[in-house]
């Protein structure tokens, strides 16, 4: 039987495009909703980005497509809530991003919103407490925090998928059953 792992290794990765979250939300969505609630699902691909080509190193393509992002940051004074949020596969993937950000980030903070180590409560009460203006984080964590109402995000103006990115497995981030 073949393996996910064994066919990529053959082939070269092809990167993700905006058709591929539109399809995946179409499917996961697809049996709960009617066709207008699918239809409003569809984003128009001036919410999409263009993605890191991997000439950029994670600063520099942040810097290229957050061109405003110190008046942003400067501008963000609401708690319980990040004006860039970023998501990742896994909470190693996360700390490797959030490291690769320092010539971008300055002084604004970056909040890990990932589980391993750090309590959902203790995520909550810094979002209430301090002004974050970056979230680095995994899926199921951020989902719990929306759910649970720690994290708001209606000032979160750029939401980054680190969509293309492979794992030990040669898994990306759509690739695990659980998102």
């Amino acid at each position: 039987q073949k393996k996910i792992s064994d066919i990529l290794e053959k082939s070269a990765p092809k990167p993700g495009v905006p058709a591929d979250l539109q399809n995946l939300l179409s499917q996961h969505f697809g049996e709960n909703r009617s066709v207008i609630e699918i239809d409003e699902l569809k984003l128009s691909d001036s919410c999409f980005l263009p993605a890191n080509d991997l000439t950029h190193s994670f600063s520099s393509y942040l810097k290229e497509i957050c061109p405003k992002w110190a008046k942003l940051r400067k501008n963000h004074k609401e708690k319980k809530s990040v004006v860039m949020l970023v998501i990742c596969s896994s909470a190693l993937r996360s700390l490797e991003l959030i490291k690769s950000m320092t010539a971008f980030k300055g002084d604004c903070r970056v909040l890990k919103l990932f589980a391993k180590h750090i309590k959902i409560k203790e995520q909550m009460n810094m979002l209430e407490k301090g002004v974050f203006h970056i979230g680095v984080g995994t899926p199921g964590r951020v989902k719990a925090l929306v759910e649970q109402d720690g994290l708001c995000l209606n000032s979160t103006k750029y939401m980054i998928l680190d969509w293309n990115w492979r794992d030990q497995k040669l898994r990306r981030m759509m690739d695990i059953p659980e998102v």
